[in-house]
């Protein structure tokens, strides 16, 4: 097997369907597990510094939206189907164990999710020993309606953040965050829009998250060059985030739609960049 190096670390070339190594980009198309496990066993004492996972919330059950003003049904696609709560939590299990396992002894883990996986995910940090930081909630400005009025309409999404463990230091860019709220502390809530136009000219992702969402997570906690990690990379925002902010990327994803939506993405941002770099 050919392996390649990025950030002192080798990983495989195998399954691997875009790299820049300049600015210090992996992306597979491979199951998340089966690549984190190959890792931990060359480096069973951790490869990155962050983690953010935006895993499958089991929500493809036949329901229904609004989009656009119009109806729409809210399946997205057989890797959102729930496969009932035990197996739904065994499956988190599984991928949270082994991102534990990748994490620097300070690194940390975001974990985004809604009211349908969430709480396993808390449960599931919980049973592996980490220690969760903060539960922020991100509240999105622009919502759509709950049609069917008989519930609260559903207006946020919740991101755990948490250390791999108790004895963990972690890092937590203290004076950034104030900066960014206006001299203030920053507080747990967080009021961003859903992905702007600009954001989705090459398509989208059914639970695709705004730039600015991962521009701060990545802020909050990691310094320029610091290795993150996205086992459901979806459409990529971890790794245009990454390349804006100077930190470097790997990435898994298991749809083809979503790699080609992926690299289109990232190789418009990387171009930015260069042109901002020649400025």
């Amino acid at each position: 097997m050919e392996y390649l190096k990025l950030n002192n670390f080798i990983f495989p070339r195998d399954n691997l369907v875009y790299h820049n190594l300049k600015f210090g980009i992996l992306l597979y198309r491979i199951d998340c597990i089966k690549f984190m496990d190959e890792l931990v066993s060359k480096y069973p004492n951790g490869v990155f510094d962050t983690i953010f996972a935006d895993p499958p919330y089991f929500l493809s059950n036949g329901g229904i939206t609004c989009y656009s003003g119009k109806i729409a049904k809210v399946d997205k696609g057989s890797w959102d189907k729930s496969m009932g709560v035990n197996k739904n939590h065994e499956f988190n299990l599984e991928w949270l164990s082994r991102c534990q396992k990748l994490l620097k002894p300070n690194g940390t883990i975001w974990v985004s999710g809604t009211h349908h996986i969430i709480y396993s995910i808390g449960f599931a940090m919980q049973q592996l020993g980490m220690k969760i930081l903060n539960n922020i909630t991100w509240e999105k400005t622009n919502p759509p309606p709950n049609i069917s009025c008989r519930y609260f309409t559903h207006s946020t999404e919740t991101i755990i953040w948490a250390a791999k463990n108790v004895t963990s230091k972690h890092l937590f860019n203290y004076q950034k965050m104030r900066e960014i709220s206006n001299g203030k502390q920053m507080k747990s809530v967080w009021r961003i829009p859903a992905p702007e136009k600009e954001e989705k000219i090459f398509g989208k992702h059914p639970t695709q998250k705004p730039l600015k969402l991962l521009e701060i997570i990545l802020l909050a906690s990691t310094k320029e060059k610091d290795l993150i990690f996205d086992p459901f990379a979806g459409s990529s925002t971890t790794a245009v985030a990454a390349i804006k902010l100077n930190r470097l990327f790997v990435g898994c994803e298991l749809e083809k739609e979503y790699i080609d939506l992926s690299i289109k993405r990232i190789e418009n941002e990387i171009s930015n960049k260069k042109q901002t770099l020649f400025v």
